[in-house]
């Protein structure tokens, strides 16, 4: 079950990229009392996005793009954000 702000980021990256794959991960049980962990259960998330718009772009430039899209989700209101951003064809 998707928590609100889970949801909120599939949108936000579903509009901004129209990716292939995207899978939102609420990690935070994993970090339940550690730094960061605001009580909230949304405080750690790993992003794994598959789209066009990231052909071409270096690793940096692909995580800038996403934390772009997120506007004030990352470091504000989510603690951790891990994001594995891939193009077609690259790598898995």
């Amino acid at each position: 079950m998707s928590t609100p702000l889970q949801t909120e980021m599939e949108t936000l990256l579903t509009a901004a990229f129209a990716p292939i794959r995207l899978e939102v991960i609420n990690d935070s049980a994993k970090h339940h009392g550690h730094t960061g962990d605001d009580g909230s259960g949304e405080s750690h998330f790993t992003v794994v996005i598959e789209s066009e718009a990231f052909a071409g772009q270096s690793r940096l430039a692909r995580q800038r793009m996403v934390n772009a899209a997120l506007g004030d989700i990352p470091g504000q209101r989510v603690h951790a954000l891990a994001v594995r951003a891939i193009a077609p064809g690259d790598a898995a």
